[in-house]
């Protein structure tokens, strides 16, 4: 368990900023208990600082997780976020889709989310941005890319992409051997 290089931490923070904008200073500096993140076998994972402390005294090799596994970052440098991500990420979402029931298990399929399927965007929503999938009940279900800004996606067809599926809740029985 290490802290983030540099380049680790911007193209961390990058991906996170396209979920929830400003707010990224929010999760570092919580009123309540300062958190940070830290990588450990190739996954970020986001923790109390408390507790990362007292992992401290447990050897590299025989530590499994800590905290909340966000992502991971692929052999290229590059940083993907997982499933683990999504309580993070919801509570300072930028833009969200609510989803009708009747797309909810499409969504959590793995497909995208369609027009068919939309029952709600917030406004001016930018095309190509990280948005944050909601049922009706206000759970969130995934997240993904925004295929459509907002105004273009009141004359779509109902057979068109709103939003590009990038993670959802079924992952967890799906890749389960992964997470």
């Amino acid at each position: 368990m290490r802290p983030l290089t540099e380049e680790e931490t911007k193209a961390v923070f990058e991906k996170l900023y396209k979920f929830i904008g400003k707010n990224i200073k929010n999760l570092i500096d919580r009123p309540n208990e300062p958190y940070c993140f830290r990588l450990h076998k190739n996954r970020v994972y986001y923790v109390k600082e408390k507790l990362m402390k007292k992992a401290t005294n447990v050897a590299r090799d025989k530590l499994v997780a800590l905290g909340t596994c966000v992502g991971k970052l692929t052999h290229t440098g590059k940083f993907r976020l997982t499933i683990g991500a999504l309580d993070v990420i919801s509570q300072y979402a930028k833009y969200k889709i609510w989803v009708k029931p009747s797309a909810e298990m499409q969504f959590l399929y793995g497909n995208n989310v369609l027009k068919s399927g939309l029952a709600r965007i917030t406004e001016n929503t930018p095309s190509y941005t990280g948005v944050v999938v909601y049922n009706m009940a206000d759970i969130p279900l995934g997240f993904g890319v925004s295929a459509k800004s907002t105004n273009e996606c009141r004359s779509l067809d109902p057979s068109s992409v709103v939003a590009f599926h990038q993670a959802d809740c079924g992952e967890f029985l799906r890749a389960e051997d992964e997470l």
